[in-house]
């Protein structure tokens, strides 16, 4: 049995790393080497404010097989693979009628950290990839979360769409926006004065936004009426929850909203306006991508160029200096767009 490091984290940035013992992988199981570990937003979470509990680092993850069981046959040691944080059951009720994004008996990481060394996981929890580096490649999972954000929104063809958030998220979101068709596409974002968000205003543009608007420099509501009086066809939330008052401000009769951005800190709770809702016709679709949906589209966009991971990955890191770089996550110190850990050997 070999033995794994890997990165647990609780609120108060306080980061532990912990050895676990990793057995040989059973007849439908695999043992993979992780390879790079994407920071989620829902690790800053974890370590910010929220957990008093030593929570699993990392779900973002690329990897390479190491060993599998007797009865896996579609993935072999060598290969390169993105694991798949939940994964859909294939035999309950919702899977069997064509709907496994309602899956309730998921598959997942059992606990154990993608910001690690180490992982053993079932067969049906991988997709193999090539033509893409394992840095660029930890981008597939949440590169899907931003797909099924811009699918739920249903844009239509030069439609318009504001992206309110300029996170890797919603800066994915507004690309993906773009390659299906968007006609319009801009981001909102706090002021660009810390090195983080000018970083993110700097991809923003370079994704292809039209236009960049910061909090306190912009007008948000003025700025999308002058150029789109009865309002936008779309917005895709990559923000904390009250961030929705904004999108009901600017979204134009009839149109969708779909959210994704959480907060575990208190500030989840938004008050609305049901009435507008039903007078305008607005349609409010929450994005959570789980079971883990489109990751073979994810990562064929990023090999082939169409979404940029070198643009978006500012910061590798080893486990030794996973406080500094989640800190300057959090405080915005430094130009981290995305940090990607790199586990050692």
């Amino acid at each position: 049995m070999m033995q794994s490091r890997g990165l647990f984290g609780k609120k108060y940035l306080d980061i532990q790393e912990q050895v676990r013992d990793v057995p040989s992988p059973g007849a439908n199981q695999v043992l993979v080497r992780v390879r790079a570990c994407g920071v989620c937003g829902t690790d800053i979470n974890f370590v910010r404010d929220w957990t008093d509990q030593p929570m699993p680092l990392g779900h973002e993850i690329s990897a390479e097989v190491v060993e599998v069981g007797e009865h896996v046959t579609h993935v072999q040691p060598g290969d390169s693979v993105i694991v798949e944080d939940c994964t859909m059951c294939g035999v309950c009720a919702a899977c069997k009628s064509g709907q496994p994004q309602y899956c309730r008996n998921m598959f997942d990481l059992e606990g154990q950290p993608g910001m690690g060394q180490y992982m053993l996981v079932r067969y049906n929890s991988l997709v193999k990839y090539d033509g893409l580096d394992h840095v660029s490649a930890c981008l597939t999972e949440p590169l899907a979360v931003s797909l099924t954000s811009v699918l739920n929104a249903q844009i239509p063809l030069g439609g318009s769409v504001v992206v309110l958030g300029p996170g890797p998220l919603g800066l994915m979101s507004a690309r993906v926006a773009r390659l299906y068709g968007a006609g319009y596409v801009a981001i909102t974002g706090l002021a660009a004065d810390t090195p983080r968000e000018r970083a993110r205003f700097a991809v923003a543009r370079q994704f292809g936004c039209d236009d960049v608007f910061e909090a306190g420099q912009h007008d948000l509501q003025a700025e999308i009426k002058r150029r789109f009086p009865e309002g936008v066809d779309r917005v895709i939330v990559s923000a904390p929850p009250e961030s929705l008052v904004d999108a009901l401000n600017i979204i134009k009769f009839g149109g969708i909203i779909t959210f994704y951005g959480l907060h575990f800190g208190g500030r989840n709770k938004v008050e609305i306006d049901i009435n507008d809702l039903v007078f305008r016709k607005i349609t409010l679709v929450p994005t959570f991508a789980e079971p883990a949906i489109n990751f073979p589209i994810s990562n064929r966009l990023l090999r082939d160029g169409l979404v940029d991971a070198q643009a978006l990955i500012t910061h590798t890191f080893p486990f030794a200096q996973a406080r500094d770089v989640l800190q300057g996550v959090i405080e915005g110190s430094q130009p981290i767009i995305k940090a990607v850990m790199v586990p050692e050997d």
